[in-house]
């Protein structure tokens, strides 16, 4: 990208195929490695510092999977999110049902079995998984870290129950980053969206539900800005750097709700002292067994974590 030489307010974006486009606004939505951002300048890093994710949380797996036989029990009925926390650690099922089948498949081999997507944080002394886990591996997590219904282990399921195919599987960090601006003209305006402008934990499911709102936003303001810029075309950027302002902010604020969920999943259950026989876990247990037997509190929750409760 270049400034026009003829133009200030256009940018003369040019492709590995030679093809240069000149544009008015270009919106970086091309990820965490943003070449858009880096580009421009934009410097993108945790708010915090770096290196604060705990070792315990520092890396997790998400899979989608089927089970031969299919299992059943409580924790499998379908869109019900089910997670189970333990020392150090968090194991997450949510069974889909099969009504998703055809878009999750999409790009793999077709299935009419109940799909279920499984997380599990590795421990950085487990070592770095790849970053697409084979089903031997999703296997052992599960055997290991979830729950007893769809282990293969008989010791632990009177029915084991295998992967039967693995549908997708990836890696995630669990650091977080935000660019130190997400507006900036580069002759053209400048806006950064989605990952490009953001990234955190995955824990809560706010990544998709961010980006999406980033881009509603973004796309009216900048209609509005069009519209402006024809019967002025030297109209400021106030209203822009308006909604830059905003998004940033509440970046800022999903960063810090998912560190705050992650460093409750991360809590262990060694007892602070022999003097004092109780752990961090077990105090979260507790607060959480009481809040959760108010309406209100899991409502809350939920709204939060839909995206609804910070537009």
């Amino acid at each position: 990208m270049k400034q026009n030489e003829t133009d200030s307010r256009i940018t003369d974006v040019s492709f590995e195929d030679g093809q240069v486009i000149r544009a008015r606004y270009i919106i970086g939505a091309d990820g965490a490695r943003s070449i858009i951002r880096t580009i421009a300048g934009i410097g993108f890093s945790d708010p915090e510092g770096p290196n604060l994710a705990n070792n315990s949380m520092a890396q997790m797996i998400f899979a989608d999977v089927t089970f031969e036989p299919e299992p059943v029990g409580l924790v499998t009925l379908e869109g019900h999110l089910n997670a189970t926390v333990f020392s150090g650690n968090i194991f997450i099922l949510l069974p889909f049902g099969n009504r998703f089948n055809a878009e999750l498949t999409r790009d793999g081999e077709p299935t009419t079995k109940s799909v279920f997507r499984v997380g599990c944080a590795v421990p950085l002394m487990n070592g770095e998984p790849s970053h697409t886990p084979p089903k031997e591996y999703i296997q052992d997590l599960i055997d290991t870290y979830g729950p007893a219904c769809i282990t293969s282990d008989p010791s632990l399921n009177p029915t084991p129950v295998k992967v039967d195919q693995l549908i997708w599987s990836t890696r995630s960090r669990t650091h977080s980053a935000i660019a130190d601006r997400t507006f900036t003209r580069f002759g053209a305006v400048i806006f950064l969206v989605g990952d490009a402008a953001h990234i955190h934990s995955p824990l809560g499911g706010q990544g998709m539900n961010l980006a999406i709102r980033d881009a509603i936003f973004l796309a009216e303001v900048v209609t509005k800005h069009i519209q402006a810029s024809v019967e002025n075309p030297d109209v400021d950027d106030t209203m822009l750097q308006e909604i830059a302002d905003v998004r940033h902010a509440r970046a800022l604020e999903i960063i810090g709700f998912t560190k705050t969920l992650l460093k409750l999943a991360s809590l262990t259950y060694d007892s602070y002292a022999w003097w004092m026989p109780c752990s961090g876990a077990s105090i979260r247990d507790l607060i959480l067994w009481i809040l959760g037997r108010f309406n209100y509190v899991p409502t809350k929750v939920a709204w939060g974590l839909s995206g609804l409760g910070r537009r």
